[in-house]
């Protein structure tokens, strides 16, 4: 997953990249997608967790390809079910360290269920 800082994220109208808000379906946008390149996806707070529905049915069931970001209220210890969700970079809020936030990858490295971004279970990943 990449890791932003607030500073770093940037909005500048492009055409390529999608705001969706928390509460729209994204089967709606599935006809445009082959023109997006990156949606971002709100968290108006932590306890919200509708993005994560939204970024697991633009990956798996949509088949969007392109970068999902999570914007908001976005904590260090949910940036790892985000990256299973589907989500493939993040905007940590102002002042918090990135390199908290790699902690995190670093002590959950691998999981035994499958998720968004590997499909298969760890047992079928070697078959």
């Amino acid at each position: 997953m990449n890791i932003l800082s607030a500073e770093e994220h940037i909005d500048d109208g492009d055409p390529k990249v999608l705001q969706l808000a928390n509460d729209a379906d994204p089967l709606a946008i599935e006809v445009c997608l082959a023109d997006i390149e990156r949606i971002d996806l709100h968290f108006p707070k932590f306890t919200d967790g509708r993005a994560y529905s939204q970024a697991f049915l633009l990956r798996r069931r949509l088949g969007f390809t392109g970068d999902i970001r999570a914007t908001g209220d976005v904590l260090i210890d949910q940036l790892v079910q985000m990256e299973r969700t589907g989500f493939s970079s993040a905007v940590l809020k102002e002042g918090v360290d990135a390199s908290d936030a790699q902690r995190q990858f670093d002590r959950f490295n691998a999981f035994y269920q499958g998720d968004a971004v590997q499909p298969a279970p760890h047992f079928a990943a070697g078959a």
